[in-house]
């Protein structure tokens, strides 16, 4: 028996109850984990109810646990008020680092290739992500360059980097690599036209490089980078990127081994993490449990690894690979016809021969 923990546990919109319920059967019958699951109240739900998807119990909560696990998200634009709960977490925690391995499995009908292992590193809680945003420019009046803008009718978007956000990510990174035997860290920036923030994004990831002589650095534009992903995937294995790039370039790799049903994630500051499926909430399909749940397992494994429960984590990535190369219980993005519950039934079988 494992140690004990406390797991925030939080399903979310749509069909984050569906995926979050076939990961808990996949903990509850397939492991030894010993848990205690504290349920979490975020989400559009609560938006509606309360006129905040974040309530302030649930960031309480969260700071009495060891680790959470996410479900869905649903973001209306327009919302005059509503922010992201999930970009507000990763604020509130410093979960600075979002990871987003991306695996071809034997047996999945939808990978581009057969022999893709890469990962994206991304910086989670600055750039454009950082909230800082002018509807009208009436308050940027003093500042030179937007004195010939329309005050009415012109917004603006910060892109905000700082020395230490840029450090810290680009360092996950290349300990990653380290530490699991990738040979090459891949750069992704834009700086030839972003010049301030990925300029000094590229600076910093310099300096950090000089401290691990045996990785290979290279460096990519992002449109580059997009296009080298579709053409050499296979050439590629850690990446490492600036807020925005990384949202980008982590779907991209994710349609090359399947799709977000197979897009894990983990975000992660020093001290806390928060382990979800990159998917959406998917609203039509709420309660059908027919949408793919491997993305929430393999979620589930990254937070077992995180934790130090590696035996756990291997065992659960194995059963993942026996599914998917028997074919038998698979859900309808991968040609079955077998629900969200089955597969991860199926994968409990696996782990319990």
């Amino acid at each position: 028996m494992t140690k004990k923990y406390k797991i925030a546990f939080m399903p979310g919109d749509g069909i984050g109850n569906d995926v979050l319920e076939a990961a808990r059967i996949v903990i509850d019958e397939g492991t030894d984990f010993n848990a205690e699951f504290i349920p979490g109240d975020i989400g559009w739900v609560f938006w509606e109810k309360e006129g905040d998807a974040l309530p302030e119990r649930t960031v309480e909560m969260l700071k009495e646990t060891d680790a959470a696990l996410f479900g869905a998200i649903t973001s209306k634009p327009n919302v005059p008020g509503y922010r992201s709960p999930i970009v507000r977490l990763r604020q509130i925690f410093n979960l600075y680092s979002n990871m987003r391995p991306c695996k071809a499995y034997e047996g999945n009908p939808l990978n581009y290739r057969d022999d893709l292992d890469l990962v994206v590193f991304r910086e989670n809680t600055e750039g454009l992500y950082a909230g800082i945003e002018f509807y009208d420019t009436t308050e940027l009046q003093d500042v030179k360059v937007f004195k010939k803008f329309d005050q009415k009718k012109t917004t603006v978007s910060c892109r905000v980097f700082t020395e230490e956000g840029c450090r810290r990510i680009v360092k996950k990174g290349f300990e990653y690599a380290k530490k699991n035997n990738y040979p090459t860290v891949t750069l992704v920036h834009k700086a030839n036209v972003i010049r301030a923030t990925d300029g000094m994004f590229l600076r910093v990831a310099d300096e950090v490089a000089k401290d691990y002589p045996d990785i290979e650095v290279w460096k990519q534009n992002i449109d580059a980078m997009c296009m080298q992903l579709i053409k050499n995937p296979q050439n590629y294995g850690v990446i490492v990127t600036t807020n925005m790039f990384g949202d980008i370039v982590s779907d991209l790799t994710a349609q090359l081994v399947g799709g977000l049903g197979f897009a894990a994630s983990a975000s992660t500051s020093d001290s806390f993490a928060l382990f979800e499926p990159t998917h959406g909430s998917a609203p039509k399909y709420t309660g059908q449990y027919k949408v793919n749940p491997i993305a929430a397992i393999l979620s589930t494994m990254l937070m077992f690894d995180w934790l130090g429960e590696t035996e756990m984590a291997k065992k659960l990535e194995e059963a993942i690979k026996i599914n998917l190369k028997e074919g038998k219980v698979r859900t309808y993005d991968l040609g079955g016809s077998s629900s969200t519950l089955d597969v991860a039934k199926d994968i409990v079988r696996i782990m319990n021969k």
